[in-house]
């Protein structure tokens, strides 16, 4: 592990705010004991699925005109770009061999405000 990773893990041992409860929660939430990652970037299945549903909202609510197919895709990465400097993951699966994967996401003005009821679940399905 590098310094800051050796550094990050002493802290999340020992001076964690409610480690336990914390433990006891991913416990209860994963009690097969699958890997769960605990915060980091989201990542671009989880942004690209966000900006998807934004960018659809957005033309069903008549916010914006109707993306003619031709652009759909530049406007997608349009939309994931800057979506991707807005959320940030609180938790997600690492799953190996299940069918899906499943990533808890939050914008970070929400989360430094505490509003975790903003947060998203974000269920991507895998072909087996």
């Amino acid at each position: 592990m590098s310094p800051f990773q050796q550094e990050l893990f002493r802290y999340m041992e020992h001076d964690l705010p409610h480690l336990n409860e914390l433990r006891a929660l991913a416990h209860d939430l994963w009690p097969s004991r699958a890997g769960v990652v605990i915060g980091g970037y989201a990542d671009d299945e989880v942004i690209n699925s966000i900006a998807e549903q934004t960018l659809a909202g957005r033309e069903k609510a008549g916010k914006t005109p109707a993306i003619p197919i031709a652009q759909w895709p530049s406007r997608l990465e349009e939309e994931k770009h800057r979506l991707a400097s807005e959320w940030m993951s609180l938790a997600s699966e690492a799953r190996g061999y299940e069918e899906y994967c499943t990533s808890f996401v939050i914008r970070h003005d929400d989360l430094a405000a505490a509003r975790v009821d903003k947060a998203l679940a974000v269920t991507r399905f895998e072909a087996p």
